[in-house]
């Protein structure tokens, strides 16, 4: 039976790209969206027109206490999907901030913290019943947890514990053959953080003039790493951060 995948986040950028690269593979998908659902809807769109079977569903990644919802309606929309259970959990649902430490607010903090760590830790291990031995799990996280960018600290922490929480998953669930990995993309020119690269040319000028090949990121360079980590061909990969980054602060 074909394999199935849960890309969060997957309605524009990195997500939408993941999905599209998952599908090429032969992977069927289910994506989420929060504020776009014409936009996943032409992800879907997309997923299929490859032969793929694909469906949306709303996730909001900042509302701890809607999990047991989602992962309700997930199990809904799997059943017509005539499946019992997914293959592969790519955790990339997530917001752009850019706050000095000096203007955090304990809201700012606890927002980010939701977003990109709780929900992942909670989504995950909600999920994990629901996945087929000798799944994969992605957490997508950050080049800013190896090089320092003013104003990431709270977002930048929170991947952090992300990339320790992945290794812990490897750990503990690797005798039902699941493993875990963490994709780091460096600066990407996507609407993400108020499209911070794609509006600011000297930002991406600067950017481009520190990384090894000389450019920023397109959404491309992402998502077919996520896929290939969820094929047979990275079997005996489990634990470990990719950064996909073109060679940025060598």
């Amino acid at each position: 039976m074909t394999k199935i995948a849960l890309v969060t986040g997957a309605s524009r950028g990195l997500g939408k790209d993941m999905a599209v690269s998952l599908a090429k593979k032969g992977i069927d998908v289910i994506v989420t969206y929060k504020t776009k659902p014409e936009e996943a809807k032409n992800t879907v769109r997309q997923v299929q027109a490859l032969s793929r079977n694909a469906v949306a569903l709303y996730f909001d990644a900042a509302d701890i206490n809607s999990l047991d919802s989602f992962v309700t309606g997930l199990q809904g929309q799997l059943k017509t999907l005539r499946r019992e259970k997914i293959d592969f959990l790519v955790n990339n649902a997530g917001v752009g901030a850019t706050l000095p430490i000096a203007n955090v607010s304990e809201e700012d903090f606890d927002r980010l913290m939701n977003i990109h760590y709780k929900s992942v830790y909670f989504l995950t291990q909600r999920l994990l019943p629901l996945m087929n031995n000798g799944g994969s799990i992605v957490n997508i996280s950050s080049g800013t947890t190896r090089f320092c960018v003013p104003g990431y600290s709270v977002y930048s922490s929170m991947k952090s514990a992300v990339e320790t929480f992945t290794k812990y998953i490897a750990k503990e669930y690797g005798t039902r053959g699941i493993r875990a990995n963490v994709v780091a993309p460096g600066p990407i020119e996507t609407d993400f953080n108020n499209a911070a690269i794609r509006s600011n040319p000297q930002m991406k000028d600067f950017l481009s003039g520190i990384t090894a090949l000389g450019r920023v990121g397109n959404a491309d360079d992402v998502g077919s790493v996520v896929a290939f980590l969820c094929t047979d061909e990275a079997k005996w990969i489990n634990g470990q951060r990719i950064e996909v980054a073109g060679g940025i602060n060598l």
